[in-house]
């Protein structure tokens, strides 16, 4: 099954948003009023010149400290690369403003694996003057160290070690260092579990790498080992318990769907005997001819 990247940094940053713009922008951080805050409708725009529809991630209505009128706070996520992104942008922002006449503040993270410069400008300009420069603020996750960010107590920056600049071996320490960090976060069992997702969703480890881990944990202090192991464990318990209970279903499902099948077969079985053709069968049991024939001949 495809990975869902928008959902999950969408449920990421809507869980912590102010965790969020408190790791990327403390400047526009301590100026935000976060007694009001409310999450707005997605809105879905046409892009009738290229023939395509976008939706845009997050959008947060909100107030400036000391101010009463609304300010808009849009938070797009972009997993791939796009030349046209800075553009695309700048379109949200217009039609955003078209419908809801608010200071708008225009936020893009970029979370693909390209160490390319993105421009967060896009302008227009004549050779005898210039008509627009729209800025909007990026967030480029791979240039980030992830080094840098394990002494903070920020759930965001937990989740999104995962999407830093690190490399193959570095997965196991970078593993260690956010479950010290969601130890010491000491967050309510959702959160944690919500975090741990996001993290183990894009950070991998083969069973060598998590026999290491466990060992690396092991030689920890003892009341921050015991946390961290008893972290480990209740996530994989609950995991199993879920995987069983899919599985249960699953089963039950399969078991039913076997069942009518062997139902109908035998149904389609008496009409044959009876002297129906597999066409007179179909038209009654609501069956192709082909199905027909198919469960007769089993």
């Amino acid at each position: 099954m495809a990975t869902d990247h928008d959902r999950l940094f969408k449920e990421l940053i809507r869980t912590f948003f102010e965790e969020f713009l408190l790791l990327f922008f403390p400047n526009m951080h301590e100026h935000i009023d976060f007694r009001h805050l409310s999450f707005l409708s997605e809105e879905l725009f046409t892009d009738v010149t290229a023939g395509e529809k976008y939706r845009v991630d997050l959008l947060v209505e909100t107030k400036l400290k000391g101010e009463d009128g609304l300010i808009t706070v849009h938070v797009e996520t972009q997993g791939y690369v796009q030349p046209s992104f800075a553009e695309r942008m700048f379109l949200y922002f217009s039609r955003l403003y078209e419908t809801y006449r608010t200071r708008i503040v225009p936020i893009a993270v970029f979370h693909h694996d390209s160490l390319r410069e993105e421009p967060s400008v896009f302008s227009m300009e004549f050779p005898f003057g210039e008509v627009l420069q729209f800025r909007f603020f990026p967030v480029a996750l791979r240039k980030k160290q992830w080094r840098e960010y394990i002494r903070q107590d920020n759930p965001v920056a937990a989740a999104l070690l995962s999407q830093m600049g690190y490399t193959e071996r570095e997965k196991v320490e970078l593993k260690k260092e956010f479950l010290r960090m969601l130890v010491r976060l000491e967050l309510d069992e959702a959160r944690q579990r919500l975090l741990l997702g996001f993290f183990e969703t894009y950070v991998k480890l083969t069973e060598q790498e998590e026999q290491q881990l466990q060992s690396e944990v092991k030689a920890m202090e003892t009341k921050e080992r015991e946390k961290v192991l008893e972290l480990i464990i209740s996530y994989e318990q609950k995991g199993k318990k879920e995987g069983l209970e899919e599985g249960v279903k699953r089963g039950l499902e399969q078991g039913m769907k076997q069942g009518m099948k062997q139902g109908m077969k035998r149904l389609i079985q008496t009409m044959a005997q009876k002297g129906m053709t597999a066409a007179e069968i179909a038209q009654l049991v609501d069956l192709s001819e082909e199905e027909v024939r198919s469960l007769l001949s089993e």
